[in-house]
Parts: C-alpha cells; sequence; structure tokens
C-alpha cells in the first residue's frame, strides 16, 4: 500500500493489487475513506464519511497533484 502524499491529514495512496484497474488514488484520514479516478477523467468513486469541506479540499489537492499521482501510478505499476 505505498502512500504517495501526506496532505492536511490526509493520506493519499494506492493498493498494490489494482494494477488492473484504471489509474486512481485512494484517501484516508482516521475512518474516512474515498477512491477518485484519474483516468479516463477526474472521477469521485466514493467519499465516505468526509465533510463537504474535506471532499473540496480532497479534489483541490487531486487536481494540483493529478499529474504527480499518474507519474508515480506508473512507476509503481509499470
Amino acid at each position: 500500500m505505498p502512500t504517495v502524499l501526506l496532505l492536511k491529514g490526509f493520506r493519499f495512496f494506492f493498493y498494490s493489487n489494482e494494477s488492473g484497474e484504471p489509474i486512481h488514488v485512494h484517501i484516508m484520514k482516521g475512518e474516512d475513506e474515498g477512491k477518485i479516478w484519474l483516468e479516463p477523467s477526474m472521477e469521485i468513486a466514493y467519499l465516505h464519511r468526509f465533510t463537504n469541506s474535506e471532499a473540496k479540499d480532497i479534489l483541490d489537492i487531486i487536481k494540483e497533484n493529478s499529474e504527480y499521482f499518474k507519474q508515480r501510478w506508473n512507476e509503481y505499476f509499470g
């Protein structure tokens, strides 16, 4: 489960067994969890228990770092 970014209390990571899926990132903060697709376009798969403010922060962070997440995905899964 490689962590690719820690920011504002959010942990952005990949599960190591998901190379067959389109590029995406998982998010955790405490008991809250989410998954955002990065390709073919950015789309929320789910955001469980995050507040609206946290969801906005998550989406802003992903927009700002989407190329970084994609690069890390490709490096990890090859």
